[in-house]
């Protein structure tokens, strides 16, 4: 689907001109926090962004397969589903995820903005693993020196970590063969 949205945009809206986004296609997804500020450094709003993340209104149509909440930005890998743009469904993350964050932030200097305007995006090609993005997705806080082992970092999520994408369901087993590369 044509993003005709952003056809007269300046500055990195420009890039997005004449990008197609299509269905049953898989796109790795990254967008920050304005500023790259830490704010998912913060339980509270972590658990809040990823409720309006994971919130089932904004999947009916796409897949997330797998993704991560890192203190200044969140990654995404994300099945399109048929009659769903990359950009509106962007839109909507950011949309519900501010709204949910601006709510919890008791006392706080309330924020212009949760999010930067742009996201990339990176649309997998047939010959690249979905497995592999997926460990590369959530392995993010271990390469960023957060933690030693993603299993102490608490917000990420992956259809193939057993149960479903929120970790629900997900058994230690299944979830330690999958990181190990056994799934």
């Amino acid at each position: 689907m044509l993003d005709q949205s952003l056809a007269k945009a300046p500055g990195h809206a420009a890039l997005r001109r004449g990008r197609v986004s299509e269905a049953h296609h898989v796109y790795l997804v990254t967008f920050t926090t304005a500023q790259r500020r830490a704010l998912f450094a913060d339980a509270e709003l972590a658990r809040c962004a990823i409720a309006a993340l994971l919130d089932r209104r904004s999947w009916e149509r796409s897949e997330l397969l797998a993704w991560v909440l890192m203190p200044d930005h969140w990654h995404g890998l994300v099945e399109l589903g048929p009659r769903d743009s990359l950009p509106a469904l962007v839109r909507q993350l950011k949309c519900c995820a501010s709204r949910r964050v601006r709510a919890a932030m008791h006392g706080l200097p309330v924020l212009d903005a949760v999010w930067a305007q742009a996201y990339h995006d990176h649309a997998l090609r047939r010959e690249e693993s979905l497995i592999d993005a997926a460990r590369y997705v959530v392995m993010n806080p271990v390469r960023a020196g957060l933690v030693r082992d993603v299993r102490e970092y608490p917000h990420w999520g992956a259809v193939w970590a057993g149960g479903s994408v929120d970790g629900a369901g997900a058994g230690a087993e299944s979830r330690d063969l999958w990181l190990e590369g056994g799934l």
